[in-house]
């Protein structure tokens, strides 16, 4: 992407940098300075800007707020040891962002725009990447509808924003989850390959649920027979057994196609770890927790990166997951992709964007 295109720039006059305490990042609750906002009007992207973060008006008659057209991405910055910004696979990201908003009748976002704005983003507020180990910048882009108009039909205008946020790791133990048998995250034909703010909406009161029986999160089945596993809470799903990484398909539509997914499968294949793109059977987890044949779970995404699941529960019953052994196949490609992300390590796959 060579192509540079102008942005508004309009800084805030005062920074909250010097008040926000970076040794302790909950995940979201802190957002940097600013903003990038650009408008879809007349059947093109225009009035491109960075503003200050903060409210923004909005009429009680917008589209969004009643049927719920809109869609969302999340990466990371990251800084390495020279300073500089190091983005990881935000090309792909970028390339999601338009199927969500393709499934969802909403515009593409150019990728000019996307990168760009993200880049001068980045520029103005790099002060507010952590310097912490294991921190972060969390980049949230969206698109929502823009119309006021409570007739259902897709809007005619919209907004792209970009929002950033200083983060700290998203689970910081291993978490117990609760296979979920009544309630559906997705079907097919459905909405669940699209990263639709509607789908975690629905998702909201089977996972408090959960919460509430001591459970961290939930393992998704298929909404039509609940006896195959697709996804764990917002992150696709893995598990080492018996040797072989097996983990959900994402023919069906019904599955989010993580890009943290796509680059631990990457990097399985070049570790010759086995692997097995399938959905894998209640069952057969089951079984496989019985036998001691499961030797890992865990979540993939890129909140978390890695989540390891220490406990799942399946019809009631409690099964606790062995200790990981030393050179678990989780561990050796958390802190592979961990070492690309900082830059401590060469970027063999074109994945790091640098800014």
């Amino acid at each position: 992407m060579n192509k540079t295109i102008p942005i508004r720039i309009d800084k805030t006059k005062q920074s909250r940098l010097e008040t926000t305490n970076f040794d302790n990042l909950a995940f979201g609750q802190i957002i940097s300075d600013h903003m990038f906002v650009a408008e879809y009007k007349d059947g093109e992207w225009q009035e491109l800007r960075i503003e200050p973060y903060g409210p923004m008006q909005i009429n009680p008659a917008n589209a969004t707020l009643h049927y719920g057209q809109s869609v969302f991405e999340g990466l990371k910055a990251y800084r390495n040891e020279k300073g500089e910004i190091l983005v990881f696979r935000g090309d792909a990201n970028q390339r999601r962002l338009n199927e969500s908003a393709r499934r969802m009748c909403i515009p593409e976002v150019p990728e000019e725009i996307f990168m760009e704005g993200m880049r001068k983003l980045l520029e103005i507020d790099k002060d507010w990447i952590p310097r912490q180990p294991g921190c972060s910048l969390y980049i949230r882009p969206f698109v929502f509808a823009a119309d006021d108009y409570l007739g259902i039909r897709p809007s005619n205008n919209y907004k792209f924003m970009i929002l950033t946020s200083p983060v700290g790791n998203y689970y910081s133990k291993p978490v117990a989850v609760k296979v979920e048998t009544q309630y559906a995250r997705a079907v097919e034909g459905g909405t669940g390959a699209a990263k639709a703010a509607g789908n975690y909406a629905g998702s909201l009161f089977p996972a408090r649920k959960a919460q509430n029986e001591g459970y961290d999160q939930l393992l998704w089945t298929d909404g039509k027979t609940h006896q195959y596993i697709e996804e764990s809470g917002t992150m696709n799903v893995m598990f080492v057994i018996d040797g072989k990484l097996i983990t959900a398909p994402t023919s069906t539509g019904t599955i989010l196609k993580g890009i943290t997914r796509d680059s631990v499968l990457i990097l399985a294949r070049e570790m010759n770890m086995p692997v097995e793109e399938r959905f894998l059977a209640v069952g057969e987890l089951e079984e496989a927790l019985i036998s001691g044949k499961l030797e890992e779970a865990f979540g993939t995404g890129t909140a978390a990166t890695v989540a390891f699941i220490r406990l799942i529960n399946i019809h009631g019953k409690d099964y606790v997951l062995p200790e990981k052994a030393d050179g678990a196949f989780s561990t050796r490609v958390l802190t592979q992709l961990d070492d690309i992300k900082y830059g401590r390590i060469k970027d063999e796959y074109g994945w790091i964007m640098k800014f």
